[in-house]
């Protein structure tokens, strides 16, 4: 589980198991998940969090999209 960035109480990373997917991180806080698509920049699953919060990690997303994916295809070599 490669934590990709924290970011006030956030922490966004992948699955290791994650590579037959298309690219996405997962961000928990407080016993809540979300995933996200890097490619598309969408909400796949939403397990808690306030349209609110949701938004804010879409925004925070969308600045470190690059590295995200970066990281992604250095992990699973495609």
């Amino acid at each position: 589980m490669p934590t990709l960035l924290r970011w006030r109480g956030f922490r966004f990373f992948f699955y290791s198991a994650d590579g037959s997917e298309p690219p996405h991180i997962h961000v928990v806080k407080d016993g809540k998940e979300v995933k996200i698509w890097l490619n598309e920049l969408k909400v796949a699953v939403n397990l808690g969090f306030s349209s609110k919060e949701v938004n804010q990690i879409l925004a925070v997303t969308d600045e470190h999209r690059l590295e995200f994916l970066e990281k992604w295809h250095d992990h699973f070599g495609n």
